[in-house]
């Protein structure tokens, strides 16, 4: 008997190592991903870099397939450009929504206004550009009398137009968190010292919150720099410099999908290079937000200022006059906010006018051939990418998010590594991976153009989503769930499955949720790697499109304006179900705790 019990304490001891030692390598497979991309990327762009010159491929304005002369400068103007005008904009109404949700917005309208914004950062970036070249081109196009002059309305006031609306939701999430987080006792301080409720809001609170705003500044550029598809159909694609609103030019994102479907070899190896360009940016941007985040005094790189967290004592001003500008950026968020919910439903309703009438039970599930496409490779493409990357992303991601909450110290420094990897890897544009896929996946691997190969590359883009959303969740569950199993003679693996894993199934069923809207609403990746083929696929190993897929394909072809509408009209509708589930299960999930 003693012997068998021995026997038995030591297989538990046994596994438990085993399965943290599994966790930790799920939750180092991120680490690997981000390594991976850069690796393959930088190789691939190499011949470029070495028969061109690294220098003028950087420097040269230069880009002609005929002579073999490839150079990206006008590329990289033209992202600094698209880039600043739209932070500029969107950035700063997303700093003043973000205000008024959590100082002015009625207590009825917050969570309906919340709702708002999450389904604005829902819309499919497709959609944008759709939008943006259907109505705001010709809009600017009438406005300004550009068909007189042979000017189209494309180019960098359309692009930044719709570039700052998508932004908007990045940067007022980050942005309404962090006011959120201000002391309390800043608020009563600054009005026991004669503040006015709009002085200390736009004095204090707002200049307190300055971190996690210029956070979400960052993030924000991230995002513009790195956007694909609604740029590429609304910058007017031209080899030149962005010096007025109506010019035509490229981004280093457009550039990719403009050329890559027929380029050369050495081609294809500048594109890469563009990409590796691109990709450094948004490295570089990552290493920005670390160093924006707070240390444990309250300070960072940035500001060095310290907050006494013992007493949590702030200077602070008290500013006596009442008819202030203040007063002025009080009513000016109450206008921002009421345009942006005004914008938000009028491209929702936009796209569905257009496209509801268009749909018919042929077009949503009739057979594709050479004379129609129809949306039943869409239906079957779109579910089997479902399956295939969250029967991936699921257990390397769940997984992953069990080492970092219930089997890492604290304060181990692998785990601080692994999260700034996992954070690099949820900021990495859509079209980077659509690269590493194609070079990977598709040539390496020898997958071909096939779903196989996207549904891996959509696996590694949810990756985060699926970490995030569990490790949150799990954070979530008491400690004392986890102490009365073990006083009951569990072991660690028993109560992470039976016990810790139950308890955060609502954010596991969120993940899978948001998921599946990144998945629904992604082209750019899919292009290179799943193709864009308008027949049904048979299996994993066949082409397929998906809806967003399609609408870009029905866009390319430029005669097919009604199928587009129709099908982002299809797409619209799933967005909209996928926020109403994820607001069920965050409703549910705290229902459930206060129970």
């Amino acid at each position: 008997m003693e012997s068998d019990k021995k026997l038995h304490i030591s297989l538990n001891f046994n596994g438990e190592k085993v399965a943290s030692a599994v966790f930790a390598v799920f939750a180092a497979f991120s680490t690997v991903a981000v390594f991976g991309i850069i690796f393959y990327i930088l190789y691939a762009a190499i011949p470029a870099f070495r028969q061109i010159g690294f220098f003028k491929f950087i420097f040269s304005d230069v880009w002609n397939a005929q002579t073999n002369q490839y150079g990206i400068l006008p590329m990289i103007v033209g992202s600094i450009f698209l880039t600043s005008l739209s932070v500029l904009v969107g950035g700063t109404l997303a700093v003043v929504t973000a205000v008024w949700m959590v100082y002015y917005c009625p207590k009825k309208l917050k969570k309906a206004y919340e709702q708002l914004i999450n389904l604005l950062a829902g819309i499919p970036s497709v959609i944008y550009g759709l939008f943006g070249y259907t109505f705001i081109v010709p809009a600017l196009t009438k406005a300004f009398n550009l068909a007189e002059s042979g000017t189209s309305g494309t180019g960098l006031l359309a692009s930044s137009i719709i570039l700052s609306i998508m932004i908007l939701p990045t940067v007022t999430s980050v942005a309404k968190n962090s006011l959120k987080n201000v002391p309390s006792n800043y608020y009563e301080g600054a009005l026991a010292l004669g503040c006015t409720k709009n002085q200390t809001v736009w004095k204090v609170l707002v200049p307190a919150a300055k971190n996690g705003i210029l956070a979400g500044l960052i993030l924000g550029i991230g995002r513009a720099v790195g956007e694909t598809m609604a740029v590429q159909m609304l910058v007017g694609g031209a080899n030149a410099y962005p010096f007025s609103f109506f010019t035509s030019f490229s981004t280093l994102t457009s550039i990719i999908v403009r050329d890559m479907g027929y380029a050369s070899e050495l081609q294809t190896s500048a594109l890469m290079g563009s990409g590796f360009v691109l990709l450094v940016f948004i490295l570089i941007l990552n290493l920005l937000l670390l160093l924006t985040r707070r240390n444990s005094l309250g300070g960072n790189r940035f500001f060095t200022r310290r907050i006494d967290e013992s007493n949590g004592i702030e200077s602070l001003r008290s500013y006596k006059r009442t008819g202030s500008v203040q007063d002025v950026l009080w009513i000016i968020s109450w206008i921002v906010a009421l345009f942006m919910a005004f914008v938000l439903c009028f491209i929702v309703i936009f796209v569905l006018v257009k496209g509801l009438p268009n749909l018919s039970a042929n077009f949503l599930f009739g057979r594709s051939s050479n004379r129609q496409t129809t949306l039943q490779p869409a239906f079957v493409s779109t579910g089997l990418l479902i399956l295939l990357s969250l029967a991936i992303a699921l257990p390397l991601g769940i997984g992953a998010a069990i080492y970092l909450n219930e089997y890492a110290k604290k304060d181990n420094p692998l785990v601080k590594i692994i999260r700034i990897f996992i954070d690099t890897l949820s900021g990495i544009p859509s079209i980077i991976f659509g690269m590493f896929g194609m070079l990977f996946f598709v040539t390496a691997c020898r997958l071909n153009y096939s779903l196989t190969a996207g549904g891996i590359t959509l696996a590694l883009m949810i990756l985060p989503t699926v970490i995030r959303s569990t490790e949150q969740a799990l954070s979530e569950v008491p400690d004392s769930m986890r102490e009365a199993s073990y006083a009951l003679g569990a072991g660690k693996l028993r109560t992470v499955f039976r016990v810790v894993l139950p308890q955060a199934l609502s954010g596991i069923v969120t993940a899978i949720i948001l998921s599946i809207g990144r998945i629904v609403s992604e082209s750019a990746a899919l292009i290179y790697t799943a193709g864009s083929s308008i027949y049904t696929p048979t299996g994993f190993s066949s082409q397929g499109s998906t809806f967003a897929v399609l609408i870009y394909r029905f866009m390319v072809e430029g005669t097919h304006t009604e199928e587009a509408y129709a099908t982002a009209a299809v797409l619209m509708f799933v967005v909209v179900v996928l926020n109403i589930l994820v607001t069920l299960c965050e409703w549910l999930f705290k229902r459930r705790n206060k129970v």
